[in-house]
């Protein structure tokens, strides 16, 4: 009886740990995408504030462009943070990344603006990007990791998709709630004079509750099995301290081209998400005439279409495998995508909703296999700085893309189009990823 006891205990204990572990693994990607649609929502403001300009779009590129700054140091937290994980820890490296972006994110709402000091409020706000995406990269190293490692194997392709649907629809909600709150608070013009603040300010909220949740999480069973290998490999040979994940990484060959294969399939779905979900809010502004609340609500269901999207093919690469979930994926958004874009800005009434939600739906799917899939190429030693370089750098180069699509396009009129043909790249060069992408299921211990 106190037998059977024990092991129920231990049964519960463990689904208690991996249910913390997928928790804590949605709220760091949450944490990423708040940080996008926080920039999405003051946009505005930013552009006034900190890129001013005669052209109203080459403002709107700028503000992107302080985005995509974020994104190109994504990579180089990572490779710090990731390091970190795979040396000491992925819960240590969580709680030090999520506490460095609550701390920049909020530090946005300090800033002087032009109007103050001029040129030098642009050049600050740049650096404090640069600042938060090493923070950023360094939360998708550590999160994208510990879910999937933390639950069976019979799960672990719909953990994916929960973390990447969970995790965009739970960044959407705390940016569209904080939006709604501060715009009620600060409505009409005094939300771009002062409410834009406000909103940044709310980063240490987010964060405040990301390391709550944080407390009662335990490191992955793979982890903690590598720890312990490592250190009875290293009393046998009297190692002290091996090589570092990174430079097992970028020195071994195989490693080398396992990562350039990612790279096809996390640009191809980091430009599809950005292009869609990401650049959505500007598109229903400026091209359907919508209100700020009214694209937020609309925001908000998509977020929920993303997220059954994410789940639910997540879920079918664990039945049909990887690369046939990537190939399917890849030839319906390249074939749909374009064709919704272009429709969308022509839509009225409920069929702006309707277009909108197909989008956010499609425009999810691409890393509902990803995330697994990349913690599937590394062995659980350089896993967290593989896959937190997998993701980054492919993420990095695809959330540039809504800047060119600003810069591309001349007038609001002119998004439709070149949205469309950026996308069609971007689905296209996803299909080439998962062409050549081998399987992967089932080989997480490998």
């Amino acid at each position: 009886m106190d037998a059977t006891m024990t092991v129920e205990e231990g049964k519960a204990t463990g689904s208690q740990t991996s249910m913390r572990a997928v928790i804590a693994s949605c709220f760091g990607w949450g944490l990423d995408l708040f940080d996008l649609f926080i920039l999405l929502y003051v946009a505005p403001a930013v552009g006034k504030h900190f890129f001013p300009s005669h052209e109203p779009m080459l403002s709107l590129a700028g503000a992107y462009a302080a985005f995509a700054v974020t994104l190109l140091m994504r990579p180089l937290g990572s490779a710090l943070f990731g390091s970190y994980a795979d040396r000491h820890g992925r819960k240590g490296a969580m709680i030090l990344a999520v506490a460095g972006v609550g701390i920049a994110t909020a530090a946005f709402g300090l800033l002087p603006t032009v109007e103050m000091i001029g040129i030098w409020a642009t050049i600050l706000f740049l650096l404090l990007r640069l600042v938060q995406g090493i923070f950023v990269g360094g939360v998708v190293a550590s999160t994208h990791v510990i879910g999937t490692e933390s639950v069976p194997e019979r799960w672990r392709g719909m953990m994916s998709g929960t973390i990447g649907g969970g995790g965009a629809a739970i960044g959407t909600l705390l940016a569209s709630i904080a939006f709604m709150g501060v715009s009620y608070v600060f409505p009409g013009d005094s939300f771009n004079e002062t409410g834009w603040r406000f909103m940044f300010f709310c980063g240490l909220i987010t964060s405040g509750i990301g390391l709550i949740l944080f407390r009662g999480l335990v490191e992955s069973p793979h982890f903690r099995e590598a720890q312990e290998a490592k250190a009875t490999k290293a009393r046998a040979e009297k190692e002290i301290v091996g090589p570092s994940p990174l430079k097992t990484l970028m020195a071994n060959p195989d490693y080398r081209k396992r990562f350039l294969v990612n790279l096809l399939l996390s640009t191809g779905a980091g430009a599809t998400y950005y292009l869609t979900a990401g650049y959505l809010p500007t598109y229903l502004k400026l091209v359907n005439g919508l209100s700020g609340p009214a694209a937020s609500s609309i925001m908000l269901m998509g977020s929920v279409a993303g997220a059954i999207s994410s789940i639910g093919l997540g879920e079918l690469s664990q039945h049909i495998g990887r690369k046939k979930a990537f190939l399917a994926i890849g030839v319906v958004c390249l074939l749909a995508l374009p064709f919704l874009i272009l429709n969308l800005g022509s839509a009225t009434g409920g069929a702006v909703t309707a277009y909108a939600l197909a989008i956010s739906f499609l425009g999810s799917a691409g890393f509902a296999p990803l995330m697994i899939f990349l913690n599937e190429r590394f062995p659980t030693e350089i896993r967290s700085t593989g896959t937190g370089l997998s993701w980054n750098v492919g993420f990095a180069i695809g959330g540039i893309m809504p800047t060119f699509v600003s810069l591309a396009s001349a007038t609001p009129a002119d998004i439709p189009q070149s949205l469309g043909i950026f996308l069609a790249g971007a689905c296209a060069l996803y299909l080439v990823g998962g062409l050549v992408a081998p399987e992967t299921k089932g080989r997480l211990a490998t």
